[in-house]
């Protein structure tokens, strides 16, 4: 026992020193780790950082135009040519608080040429502009030098930070006064959320203005010189007139900075060193653990291949012994093979009844879909031949009053719609066959004045009031011309049998906007409404609350299906007025050249 543990010491030593000679590799891990995380961390910061001042740039230009327009207006001139006039500076208080009301501006204010405030938004507040002299503010000198007044600090009246827009408002080409918009930029601050990270933005004297740490708030990030010093005694932008130096930690934090040069600030984000030291302390103990977990596979194979030279011994001894069970095994084998032989054959029969088994599922998939697609052709076709066969009828009255022109007119419009109900069979084909059409660029108005023109007369007969409320320019959409029309078709068509039963008044508002990259069209009527059932199944084939002779139940997840193949969406809901509302989104496409006229709605 004492020689087998002297032989294995000195492959134990071995390892230690081999770990010894490997941990240094662990200095070069960590720098590359260090390197790693110190990158993403500053991609992530930057990306924040410009979203940050896109927001804030956004927040500033929305008000940046609002005095030179505002400064034209009578109102706000009257007051200033005739200050002692009560009803003038009343009318311009009035109408600066609507304005407030109206932008979100935390506070406008009309001041003379002499920097007396005439009119403000808060003139029914306890701190109230009106009476006070802002004309050391440099926001009263620039309009007067006719520029734009920019300026930040905090309100000597409301003690509330934010960022001051002036304009001077003239009278035949002569300054009487100047306008102030003063934006709240409190909010920005609360944007940032807690997070590791820090925000810091310093105005040009190298003073911070707005951060998510208030304890730094009006402190100097550098020494200010005379001039500046004297300028802030005159201007007053901060609640103090000498700010505290902010003293950070050197090597704490990971700092990046981005200059806003029309407002001369500066936003930085400051990120804790510690995040990265904590994701490469990590890696490091990965590392370790890495190495420990190599130091103990070489022994182990160290210690296996000692047991693999015993078992070569031992394997030497006994192969005489296996040579003696050889025949015993090869019966034993040749029972096995016999075994093996029934059980593959076994499984080629279950094999053969599993693939008549998937035949006769293909089968009936096909005559499922053959049933779907049936009733999909019979649902959507009812609509033009409706159409088709009221024409005929104002065909044949018009023939009768020798009006052949008009009845040619009818004709022509019946071949349209049977060269529709062709188109819409191709597509229901290809449905079917779950065809992608490449999408193309199609206007949305001359869609829907199409399919109002195959329900007019219905409509009409309803006595159904249309309200519409639709942009003049096209609204280009991603989609294909007839498959639009088939949903909008749908979705008029369900909106008037839901008033079916509904007294009068009937009515139906069409809407539509563009936000970002979508079109929504709004179709709302004054019926029901939806019940819960019918907005959790409504799009579910055969769901429907019609009895069978009134419909399949097809028509909305058909609409469904095909918007969905658009890249759009149909969403379903109740107005809070009552009624149901059903909401189509459809993705912005660039104008095309194939604007086709509308039909005519009263035809």
């Amino acid at each position: 026992m004492h020689t087998l543990t002297s032989t294995r010491r000195p492959r134990w030593r071995s390892l230690a020193l081999l770990a010894i000679c490997l941990i240094p590799l662990l200095w070069p891990l960590q720098r590359l780790a260090e390197h790693y995380y110190q990158d993403e961390l500053a991609s992530q910061n930057r990306q924040t950082l410009d979203l940050y001042v896109a927001n804030l740039l956004g927040t500033l230009h929305r008000y940046e135009t609002l005095p030179q327009i505002l400064g034209d207006l009578p109102a706000l001139r009257a007051a200033l040519l005739d200050p002692l006039k009560l009803e003038a500076v009343t009318n311009a208080n009035r109408l600066l608080k609507d304005i407030v009301d109206q932008t979100g501006a935390e506070v406008m204010y009309l001041m003379d040429v002499n920097g007396n405030t005439l009119a403000a938004s808060n003139w029914d507040k306890h701190d109230s502009f009106l009476g006070r002299n802002f004309a050391f503010r440099p926001y009263f000198i620039e309009p007067l030098q006719g520029r734009l007044g920019r300026f930040f600090g905090q309100g000597t009246t409301s003690a509330k930070r934010g960022y001051f827009f002036a304009a001077a408002v003239r009278h035949q080409d002569e300054v009487i006064g100047v306008l102030v918009v003063k934006v709240d930029l409190d909010h920005t601050e609360t944007l940032w959320g807690n997070t590791p990270e820090q925000l810091l933005l310093t105005d040009q004297n190298g003073v911070v203005v707005l951060t998510s740490r208030p304890d730094w708030r009006f402190r100097a990030t550098r020494p200010l010189t005379d001039a500046e010093q004297e300028a802030m005694i005159a201007i007053q932008p901060y609640p103090t007139q000498a700010p505290q130096p902010l003293n950070l930690t050197p090597g704490a934090w990971l700092i990046q900075t981005r200059d806003i040069p029309e407002t001369g600030w500066k936003v930085s984000i400051l990120a804790p060193r510690l995040l990265v030291d904590r994701s490469v302390q990590t890696v490091v103990a990965i590392g370790g653990g890495a190495l420990l977990v190599l130091m103990l596979l070489l022994g182990l194979i160290m210690q296996r291949r000692r047991h693999y030279m015993d078992r070569i011994e031992l394997e030497a001894k006994g192969r005489q012994e296996l040579e003696k069970r050889v025949i015993a095994r090869t019966a034993d084998l040749e029972g096995l093979n016999n075994r093996l032989k029934k059980e593959v054959l076994e499984r080629e029969q279950a094999q053969q009844e599993l693939v008549r088994a998937q035949d006769e599922l293909v089968q009936a998939g096909k005559l499922s879909v053959l049933g779907t697609m049936s009733a999909s052709i019979s649902h959507e076709l009812n609509q033009p031949l409706a159409a088709i066969r009221s024409y005929a009828e104002n065909a044949e009255i018009l023939l009768d009053h020798q009006r052949t022109e008009d009845a040619r007119g009818n004709l022509k419009l019946i071949g349209e719609l049977t060269g529709r109900m062709a188109s819409i069979i191709a597509h229901l084909r290809a449905f079917a066959r779950r065809d992608r059409h490449a999408p193309e660029s199609v206007a949305l108005q001359p869609a829907l004045d199409d399919a109002l023109a195959l329900l007019a007369k219905r409509r009409r007969a309803m006595a159904v009031e249309l309200i519409r409320d639709l942009p003049d320019a096209p609204l280009w959409v991603q989609a294909g011309e007839t498959r639009l029309r088939q949903v909008l078709g749908n979705l008029l068509a369900n909106a008037l049998d839901a008033l079916t039963e509904k007294a009068n008044p009937r009515r139906l508002w069409l809407s539509a906007e563009r936000r970002d990259d979508y079109v929504y069209l709004y179709i709302r009527d004054n019926g029901p409404g939806f019940t819960r059932q019918a907005l959790e199944h409504a799009k579910e084939p055969f769901f429907t609350t019609k009895t069978r002779t009134q419909g399949l139940g097809l028509g909305l997840a058909i609409c469904e299906s095909l918007m969905r193949a658009l890249g759009g969406e149909l969403l379903l809901a109740n107005h809070p007025e009552g009624g149901a509302l059903l909401t189509l989104q459809l993705r912005v496409a660039a104008p095309g050249a194939n604007l086709q006229p509308s039909e005519d709605l009263s035809a």
